[in-house]
């Protein structure tokens, strides 16, 4: 991800393989492509097949049409969860010989297309001792530096997402201190705390009880994060035993499609009945609250470790 600008400025390849978990990178990548094609008659040259608009061989039929008043047009196909062997055979005779004005670019959240063979691009998290020399070599630039501990925090405050790592940065750089402490991450910086609801609930998929208590103090003890696990959840038990497409859950849900591609991947954590299981706590955890039995704090813990041992 970190060259694919200066490889696009060189050459744009017929077809980009988008994986990782750091969703947000899916988008930046896929702007990044529109731009160096420099589309003209974007509802003619940018197409997009999802689970619900997917169809084999449109698709192919849409790889080898030309462009219509650009020279270039670019085909997303995001995250399709389901086809068959034909189109695999058909896309991966079409790669052998594609359309040059043709730009494929596909986001593959689930890893359902590495048998394609194609200029790769990774969305993965990046590990923390890279992220940290990101950070201070992009504070350098702007003649700051920053405090390790500060670093530990901002990563943990990001959840060692790049993207969201980056837009904090520029916040601190334009601040008026020279070294960047834990102060400043605290009073500026974005707590993101739907983010760290997603690793709380991978830590406690994998019953790492360290893990989920170090991310549950990063959190507010009070009721907006209660709030937050109790539909995190919620949302993992319903995309869990529903049959409609992400983007028909994230309509039913009133949330962003990520958020659905996210559950869904943390969801295969759990066993059905585990999740229902959880979903009946978390129902009568939520009563205790309202009842006065239990204090939020209490409540958060009791949770966790309750989820723990589900």
């Amino acid at each position: 991800m970190k060259t694919l600008k200066q490889r696009l400025a060189k050459k744009i390849e017929p077809c980009y393989l988008i994986q990782g978990e750091d969703i947000l990178l899916y988008d930046k990548a896929l702007d990044m492509i529109k731009n160096a094609c420099h589309l003209e008659l974007l509802e003619f040259n940018f197409l997009k097949f999802d689970d619900d608009t997917f169809n084999g061989d449109l698709v192919i039929d849409t790889l080898q049409t030309l462009p219509m008043g650009s020279e270039k047009k670019v085909v997303l196909l995001k995250n399709i969860s389901k086809f068959n062997e034909d189109f695999k055979k058909k896309l991966t005779a079409y790669l052998k010989a594609p359309l040059l004005s043709t730009c494929l670019v596909i986001f593959d959240f689930y890893n359902k297309f590495d048998f394609i063979i194609s200029e790769k691009i990774s969305a993965k998290r990046l590990d923390e001792n890279s992220l940290g020399e990101i950070v201070k070599s992009e504070l350098a630039e702007s003649g700051k530096s920053i405090e390790n501990d500060a670093l530990k925090l901002l990563l943990s405050y990001c959840c060692d997402y790049y993207s969201l790592i980056k837009n904090e940065l520029e916040k601190l750089k334009s601040c008026n201190f020279d070294v960047i402490t834990t102060k400043q991450i605290e009073d500026m910086v974005t707590r993101e705390v739907e983010y760290t609801v997603f690793e709380l609930t991978e830590a406690l998929s994998k019953k790492d009880g360290d893990k989920a208590l170090n991310l549950l103090n990063l959190m507010g003890k009070d009721t907006k994060t209660f709030n937050l696990i109790l539909n995190h959840f919620r949302r993992l038990f319903f995309v869990a035993i529903s049959k409609e497409s992400d983007q028909e859950l994230a309509k039913l849900l009133n949330v962003k499609e990520f958020a659905i591609v996210k559950a869904r991947q943390l969801a295969r954590n759990f066993s059905k009945i585990q999740l229902k299981n959880i979903y009946e706590l978390l129902d009568n955890v939520d009563l205790y609250i309202k009842n006065g039995q239990m204090q939020i704090e209490n409540a958060l813990y009791y949770l966790i470790f309750g989820i723990l041992y589900c």
